[in-house]
C-alpha cells in the first residue's frame, strides 16, 4: 500500500497536503481529483491508498498530517544518503558512475588540515600511493599522521620479532614512504608471534581525515588495489562515524594492543 506514496515526490506530498488542508481536495479521493495536483502517472496509485485510508476512518486533516510527516522524514534522510559515496577500483560497470579509489584517496590526503589516520593490511608501491599524503605532511608541519599497518612475518621465518620489525622499518623508509617527514606507524605485535596459531593480521583498510571524513574500503595501499583490481568502498562525510572509527584505533593504541614501530 505504501509503495504508491513512496513513488510521490516531496513536492507531490506537499501539494496534496496543502490541497486537503485547504478543502480543495476532499473525499472521495480519485485519480481525477488528485491528478489536478500531481502527475497523472502517480495519481491513480496514490488515490487508491488515500481513499482507502479515508474509508477506514482517517480524517482529511490526519491524512494531510501523514503526508507532511512522510515528506519531513525524507528530508531527514537525504543528508545521510548524500553523505555516502560509493567508490570503486577496476573496470567501469555499464551505466554506473562511481568515484575512483585512487582519486578519492589522493583528494582525502590533500584536503587534510589537522590529522590523518590510515589503517592498511598491505602496502606496496607506497611511494606512489602515499605521494599526496607525504606532500601534505611536508606542506603542513602540524599535520599529524598515524598509520596502523600489518607487519608480516614471512612463512618459515624464525627471526626474532625485532629483526622482522627492523626489516619492515627499513623497507618502509627506503621503498614505501616518499616524504621527508615520517608518519607515526603502529602494528599489532601478535602478527610476529613465533607460533603461527597465535598470529593475527591487521586487516582493516580505512582512512580518517580531520575527524570528519572516513573512507572504508576493500582496497589495500598498493598500485593494483588502487588502480586495477575490482575493489569497492564507501566514503562517508560524517564526523560521528569518522570520530568513532578514529577512536577505535586510538583506543587500541592506548591499551597497548597496537604499538609503535621503533624508529617510525
Amino acid at each position: 500500500m505504501t509503495e504508491a506514496l513512496n513513488r510521490l515526490t516531496d513536492e507531490d506530498l506537499r501539494q496534496l497536503s496543502d490541497a486537503i488542508r485547504a478543502g480543495r481536495l476532499v473525499p472521495p479521493f480519485s485519480a481525477l481529483s488528485l491528478g489536478r495536483y500531481i502527475g497523472g502517472d502517480r495519481a491513480g496509485g496514490a488515490a487508491a491508498v488515500i481513499d482507502r485510508l479515508s474509508r477506514e476512518g482517517m480524517k482529511p486533516e490526519q491524512i494531510a498530517l501523514m503526508l507532511e510527516l512522510l515528506a519531513a522524514d525524507r528530508s531527514l534522510r537525504v543528508p545521510l544518503v548524500d553523505a555516502v559515496d560509493l567508490v570503486s577500483t577496476g573496470p567501469e560497470a555499464p551505466g554506473v558512475a562511481n568515484r575512483d579509489t585512487a582519486v578519492v584517496v589522493r583528494e582525502l590526503f590533500l584536503s587534510a588540515r589537522e590529522s590523518v589516520l590510515v589503517a592498511g593490511y598491505a602496502v606496496y608501491q607506497g611511494r606512489q600511493v602515499f605521494s599526496a599524503l607525504a606532500e601534505r605532511m611536508d606542506a603542513l608541519p602540524t599535520l599529524r599522521v598515524r598509520m596502523f599497518l600489518d607487519v608480516k612475518r614471512p612463512r618459515e621465518d624464525s627471526s626474532l620479532p625485532s629483526e622482522v620489525l627492523a626489516r619492515f622499518r627499513e623497507r618502509f623508509k627506503q621503498r614505501e614512504w616518499p616524504g621527508s617527514r615520517l608518519p607515526e606507524v603502529y602494528y599489532d605485535p601478535r602478527s610476529l608471534d613465533p607460533d603461527p596459531s597465535k598470529r593475527a593480521s591487521l586487516h582493516a583498510k580505512c582512512i580518517v581525515v580531520d575527524g570528519e571524513r572516513a573512507f572504508v574500503s576493500s582496497a589495500n595501499f598498493t598500485e593494483a588495489a588502487q588502480v586495477r583490481n575490482v575493489e569497492v568502498g564507501l566514503l562517508v562525510q560524517s564526523d560521528t562515524i569518522a570520530r568513532r572509527l578514529s577512536n577505535h584505533f586510538e583506543a587500541l593504541a592506548g591499551s597497548g594492543t597496537l604499538i609503535p614501530v621503533p624508529g617510525l
